[in-house]
């Protein structure tokens, strides 16, 4: 068969180049990998709803120590379960080698360096909380004793919300969930701020918890506060995306997240108060202790320079040869 003019002149033209081939599609579509992401977050917490020793009922708290123990038990084992569904689809269906399967699930390099520096860049957050706890509410007492060491190690429900939970829940909506997003090609935009949506869900439940435990209190009241609850889990989750996108470290979204909750949500009004002063033996309550104006202004001076020092430091503080995804890809989003 004679070839076609075009085609012999496309070759003969010094111009040319040929055609690139299309690339493979994704080993999945994105509405398989987020359909996972909802089924990891239901294997993550439904479990909890199956056995008389972690359903919360008017006679277990899930504050109770047998119940955490039991809780924690239960998501190790889910967290185990999805993180081997997810390593075996990136070998098996992305074709990854075992490295670059370990490395897109945060576990290795560990990147302790960088988590140092997502840790410092997140304190920013809280500089004024820091200033606050450390310098007006005695903190810096309390570290000199090693009470919150001794009160980590002691208290279950500290255990559960700064080492257990932090650590679970980044293995499951971070390690074994964002590869999926990533290997299907999701835009960046839906990887950072729509797969929390999901991380944010699976706190709703707490809705029930609350409702057993305090049957008091009204339902709409209740409602607010899970949904108040749903949209800074949400919040954080974008930030808690972002950070290991960027670093690649699941050891950086642990800490952070764990600072984090040993934080709580930064006051934004009202006076600094520091802590009531104990009456003399024999008295039966403790002598409460107005807030200082200088103490309260400067703790917001200190809270606004903070978030600026965050803000501005966003990108260089999570700057990694290690990341995900190159800036570039932030850039175009």
């Amino acid at each position: 068969m004679m070839p076609s003019i075009r085609g012999v002149l496309d070759r003969i033209n010094p111009w040319y180049t040929k055609p690139q081939a299309p690339p493979p599609p994704p080993p999945m579509t994105t509405t398989t990998a987020f359909l996972l992401l909802g089924a990891y977050a239901l294997v993550y917490f439904l479990p909890f709803y199956l056995s008389k020793a972690t359903r919360p009922s008017p006679e277990l708290s899930r504050d109770a120590p047998s119940a955490i123990r039991s809780r924690i038990r239960s998501v190790l084992i889910s967290c185990s379960l999805c993180c081997l569904c997810t390593y075996c689809i990136l070998v098996r269906d992305a074709h990854s080698s075992v490295s670059e399967a370990l490395h897109l699930m945060g576990l290795w390099p560990l990147s302790l360096y960088d988590s140092a520096r997502a840790t410092l860049l997140t304190a920013g957050l809280f500089a004024g909380p820091l200033f606050a706890y450390f310098f007006v509410q005695g903190g810096a007492r309390e570290w000199m004793n090693l009470e919150p060491l001794r009160e980590l190690w002691e208290e279950w429900t500290t255990w559960r919300n700064i080492i257990a939970g932090p650590v679970t829940e980044e293995i499951l909506f971070r390690s074994a969930s964002v590869p999926l997003v990533l290997i299907a090609r999701a835009p960046v935009n839906e990887v950072v701020f729509l797969s929390p949506v999901i991380f944010g869900l699976a706190h709703f439940h707490h809705f029930y918890e609350f409702r057993i435990s305090n049957p008091g209190v009204p339902v709409i009241a209740a409602l607010f506060r899970s949904l108040f609850q749903l949209a800074f889990t949400t919040v954080f989750g974008a930030y808690a995306t972002f950070v290991f996108l960027r670093t690649g470290s699941l050891l950086a979204v642990c800490v952070v997240h764990a600072f984090c909750n040993s934080m709580g949500l930064p006051q934004i009004w009202g006076r600094i108060t520091p802590p009531p002063i104990p009456m003399q033996p024999g008295t039966k309550a403790a002598q409460g202790v107005k807030g200082s104006l200088g103490w309260t202004m400067a703790y917001y001076v200190i809270l606004v320079s903070g978030a600026v020092f965050w803000w501005k430091n966003l990108w260089s503080l999570t700057e990694t040869s290690n990341a995900l995804l190159p800036t570039s890809a932030f850039t175009k989003a």
